[in-house]
């Protein structure tokens, strides 16, 4: 039950209201005000930014919270990231339409992946960062199988689950590119972006296109975008992680004349 728990309270992280969070990130740091949160999820259009909303520390009933702090490294605003055999998430409601998805720019530096770390593996997925993209999308379409999970997520969580959830990692072995299918439903699908030692304890910078990355991993076209978090778990391997996260940024679609 206790993996359920991660995977449930992961999946309704979007929809999930004030009750079901905190408003500050667990050090006692306000992270709607520091500057990492200022300059993440500001979503551009070709005239204007659209304000930041503000970010909450997700704890998951059952676990320890993985620690989150704002923390200048290496001349960057960052959040730092301590996971002992914990797991929880700080995350951000977002609405973006299909028509304005284009780019997510996000980094991240890991000074040591998790051994024994398998992201295709129900009892061992694990991983050092996550940057965690929830969609909508028809419910209606859900195969049985997947509308089982989601009355599950609504028994143990309370709240619905998203249609769909986009994750980005660094996987201990497997190519940038791979596509890994959850090991417990469908509706969650991680892509690679980083994989191996060769890059560790260095900042990394990324530029997805969500939409194609979104076509890639689920075979149709993005629903609107509902939500982001990043999250760093170390529950299953009863482990340690570190990692930072700079700040993650959207850019809606160029206006078309």
């Amino acid at each position: 039950m206790k993996s359920w728990m991660k995977l449930g309270w992961m999946l309704a992280a979007a929809g999930l209201g004030g009750c079901a969070t905190a408003p500050i990130g667990n050090d006692g740091s306000a992270m709607a005000n520091n500057p990492w949160a200022v300059q993440s999820s500001a979503a551009r259009t070709a005239s204007a930014p659209i304000a930041p909303p503000g970010w909450h520390h997700l704890p998951f009933p059952g676990k320890t919270e993985t620690r989150f702090r704002y923390a200048r490294k290496d001349g960057r605003d960052a959040i730092a990231v301590q996971a002992s055999s914990s797991a929880s998430m700080l995350r951000t409601k977002v609405r973006i339409e299909p028509v304005d998805l284009a780019g997510v720019r996000f980094s991240w530096k890991v000074p040591e992946l998790i051994a024994g770390a398998d992201l295709a593996a129900r009892d061992t997925d694990d991983s050092p960062v996550r940057i965690v993209l929830f969609f909508e999308g028809d419910r209606s379409r859900f195969s049985p199988r997947e509308a089982m999970t989601a009355e599950l997520v609504r028994a143990v969580t309370g709240e619905e689950m998203p249609y769909a959830t986009l994750m980005y990692v660094w996987c201990n072995r497997r190519e940038p590119g791979t596509v890994i299918n959850s090991p417990r439903t469908t509706r969650v699908r991680t892509m690679v972006v980083e994989s191996g030692n060769r890059n560790l304890n260095q900042w990394l910078d990324y530029e997805r296109d969500i939409r194609a990355d979104y076509q890639r991993a689920f075979g149709e076209a993005p629903g609107a975008l509902l939500g982001i978090g990043i999250m760093t778990d170390s529950d299953n391997t009863r482990s340690t992680a570190q990692a930072w996260y700079g700040p993650v940024r959207l850019h809606r679609a160029a206006a078309k004349n």
